[in-house]
This record gives C-alpha cells, structure tokens and sequence, in this order.
C-alpha cells in the first residue's frame, strides 16, 4: 500500500522508479560490469543461436555464399555484435536487403543498446516489404531488453525482469536463470518467482539450486514454487526448510508440504497465523490464502482484528484468494475499515472473488474520500464486468491526481477493462510526465492484448525512459503471442 492506500503490487512494481544517477566508475564498478557483460553476453550466445525459436530464424533464410557473410555469422556467434555491424556496411544495398541479412544487423543493434538504430532499420524493412515482420518484432524487442539486465542500477536491472516476466513464455528461461545470479536479493527473488511461474521454469536444476541462496526470500519462494509441481520427490529437497533460520522461509516448506499432500503440516502453518512477530503472521496469511482450504476462513477472520493494518490487509487479501463465498460477507466488513489500505485491499479482493452482490457497494466506493480506494473500486468494478461508462468519472479525476502512484494505480485498473474507451485512455497514461503511470498503462495495453494498438505501442518503443521502453517492449511480445486477440 501507498500512502494514499493504493493497493501495490508485489515484485513487478518494485523497480518502477527508475534513478537518474549512475555510479560513478570505480575499479569496482567496472569489474562489477565486466561481470555482468560476461554472464549476459554469454546467456545471448546460448539463447540466440541455439534457441528453436529465435536462433533457427538467424541462419535460415537467404544465405549469402560470400565469405564475408560467415565471417558476420561467426562474428554473432562470438558475440562480437559491433563486428557484425562493420562488416555489413562494406555489403552493397542489395545484400544488406537480404532478410537472414537484415535480421542480423537489427538485432546486432538492439543488443548492443543502440535502441533508434535497430527500429529504424525494422522499420526499413517494413518500408520495403509493405507489411510487418512480427517473428523479426518479437526478436527484436526482446533483444531490446536484454542488455538492461547488466544495468549497474538494480531498480533498472529489476525493471528488464519484470518485462521479461511479462512476457511469461518458456523461452525466457534462460534469462531468468541468469537472474538467479544478481548480486540483488530482491532481483534474484523476482527472477525466482518469475520461473515458479511457469512448469517447466519450477522444474529447472538452477531454480531448485536456488534453495541455497542467502535471502530468505528467494529461498521462500522457490519453496511456493516447488509446491506447485505436484512432483512428490520435491519433498525431500523441502523438509529441511522446515527448520530454517527464517520463520517466513519455514512457513513456506510447510505450506509446500501441505500442497505435496502432507496436510499434517496445517498445524505449523495456523500457529506461525498466531505468532507475535506481525511479519511471520502476514507470511502465514499469504499461504493460507494459497492453499485453498475452507480452514483458513476462521483464521483470517481473526486477522481481520489485528492491530497492525499491513497484516489486516494480508488477511482480507488471502479472504479472496480463497474464492470461497463464505469469505463474501468478512470481505464486505472490511469494505468500511477506518484504514484506506485496507478497505482497498477488500475492494480488489472483492473483485477477484467474482462477488457480483458486491457491486453496489463498489459502486458506492467510487465517491470515497481516499484516491487509492476509489482506484481499487475502478478495479474490481471492471473486473466485474462493470461498463466502463460507470468509472469513467472517477477514472477523469484520477488521472488528474498529482500523485504519481494513484494515476499508476489508474493504469493498472484498467487492465481489468476492454473496449475502445479503455484503451484509449491507457494510451493518454502513455503521455504521462513521469515513467511510472506509463510502464503501468504499457503493462496492461500488454495485458488486454489488442492487436489493433500494435502500430502505436511500436511508436513509444522510443520512449526516452529505458524502464519504459522495455516495458513496452514485453507488452508487444506479449500481444504477438495470442495471434486470436484483434
């Protein structure tokens, strides 16, 4: 929660605010950069040349039977994308034409950060083929993200896993593998519940090794992610997390245990619910809220009178994770909370409940003194099918807020919209002085998946904004990948 209790969301809004300010370059800077070049430059290598989806489109098409071509292709290989560049410009127009040609120096572009450069001569090819290359699209905004990862900003570096994240496909992997070695907790736990996402990612060697990292918090969510594989022999790699020096980690193992059929562990997770300590109380809400069982409905009634409002609202959040009706009517109670945070919290969760009784109430929400509030009312409105119509008065003023994260919160409502009006008021965000409310509404353009804004979300692919950009970049992907989404 903000101040003005928005609700906030969790670890792909903790790199919105980008610094302005770089490092300045020490001897240990630039080892540190010298580090992560090596580690990023070597994960391209891998991912371009031998990825099915990306790496087979690189050689395929039209090769050239001069040697300067294989000396580009080797040139790729190694890494050596400036190399690329140069000997390209000795080819004549016709050969730079070429697409296997083409594609090579706009990625070589992109991947070396020289972001206009790669669009221009995209949008060169698109010229000379009168229609769009999506898989060479697709290619090249994720490789307009990747070299934000070695960013010495961990805000930034943060920021091109969230986009990754968004792209949510298995092909980003690798990448977040390779996120398990930043030198940031808080980044390795992105990278971490990045992968716990996704089957293939909960199944990977390198995410599992990541038990064993220092942060409590990455060791906690890989146990989350480990519960959800269904896969029984996990269990030997959870117990003795059981007895980990972090409540929160523990709670975690028993939470997984409980997932891997091991209901015995319930008991572990009501008594941290009851615990002192309010963080290791708002750990077990979360997981009370994620396991689903009828059980939890008494407990975190119970929370609903703690004295701290954070666990409050972790409470009523895991009352609508839950989606049970009978945690409608504690939701509804919470809707006149003296606490803005979470009386937005019960908003949302409300929403994500399908709660349609609730919508007068909601309705009613739209006029509360609080911004965040009638933000999360907008929210779960829409969520619930509400015509947009009936928001569109507050959503006015809203955006009009001189604070940042209430006109962010605007954007992100309104991933839960659709229809024309939405959309066009996403892009309005778009033009937003600051980058926050506009990597929110690039997220959710992402999110609502329209095909016909592809044109104009390419145009602010040249946002000065690197955060924005990337941002942009997954929203893009992200649309190109449901090609039944007009």
């Amino acid at each position: 929660m903000d101040a003005d209790g928005a609700p906030q969301m969790k670890s792909d809004c903790r790199y919105e605010k980008i610094g302005k300010q770089r490092q300045p370059l020490t001897y240990g800077v630039l080892l540190s950069m010298t580090r992560y070049s090596i580690g990023l430059l070597f994960l391209i290598a891998v991912v371009y040349v031998w990825s099915p989806i990306i790496g087979d489109r690189l050689w395929a098409a039209e090769p050239l039977s001069k040697p300067e071509w294989q000396q580009v292709q080797e040139a790729f290989k190694n890494l050596q994308f400036q190399k690329v560049l140069d000997i390209l410009a000795e080819f004549s127009e016709e050969e730079r034409e070429l697409s296997a040609v083409h594609r090579l120096e706009i990625l070589s572009l992109a991947l070396l950060g020289k972001t206009a450069e790669s669009l221009d001569a995209y949008e060169h090819g698109v010229t000379q083929a009168s229609r769009e290359d999506e898989p060479l699209l697709r290619e090249l905004c994720i490789a307009m993200i990747l070299p934000l990862r070695a960013d010495m900003r961990e805000q930034m570096r943060g920021a091109a896993y969230t986009a990754l994240k968004e792209i949510g496909s298995e092909d980003i992997i690798l990448f977040m593998e390779e996120g398990l070695n930043d030198k940031s907790g808080m980044v390795r736990a992105l990278a971490a519940e990045s992968l716990a996402r996704l089957e293939s990612g909960r199944k990977s060697q390198r995410f599992r090794q990541a038990l064993e990292d220092n942060a409590g918090l990455v060791r906690a969510t890989v146990l989350t992610g480990l519960g959800r594989t269904g896969d029984q022999a996990a269990r030997t790699l959870i117990r003795p997390f059981l007895k980990d020096e972090q409540a929160v980690v523990q709670v975690a193992a028993a939470g997984a245990m409980i997932k891997l059929g091991h209901p015995e562990y319930w008991e572990r997770v009501k008594k941290s619910a009851l615990e002192d300590e309010g963080y290791e109380r708002g750990a077990a809400y979360q997981v009370l809220g994620e396991l689903g069982d009828a059980r939890a409905i008494e407990i975190l009634q119970q929370g609903l009178r703690d004295q701290q409002p954070s666990i409050r609202a972790a409470a009523v959040s895991s009352l609508g994770k839950l989606h049970m009706s009978e945690a409608l009517q504690p939701l509804m109670t919470a809707l006149t909370e003296k606490s803005p945070a979470v009386r937005s919290v019960a908003a949302v969760s409300l929403g994500n409940l399908k709660a349609e009784k609730a919508i007068p109430a909601l309705t009613d929400m739209l006029e509360d003194a609080n911004p965040g509030v009638r933000v999360a009312a907008v929210a779960s409105l829409l969520k619930l099918s509400t015509p947009f119509s009936v928001v569109s008065p507050t959503v006015r003023v809203l955006m009009q807020d001189r604070n940042p994260g209430i006109r962010s919160g605007v954007a992100k409502a309104l991933e839960n919209g659709y229809g024309r009006d939405v959309v066009g008021t996403l892009f309005l965000l778009l033009n937003d002085p600051v980058p926050k409310p506009k990597i929110m509404a690039a997220r959710s353009l992402g999110r609502i998946g329209d095909r016909d804004i592809l044109p104009r979300l390419k145009l602010v692919l040249r946002e000065q904004d690197e955060a924005v950009r990337a941002t942009v970049a997954a929203a893009i992907v992200r649309i190109l990948a449901d090609p039944n989404k007009l």
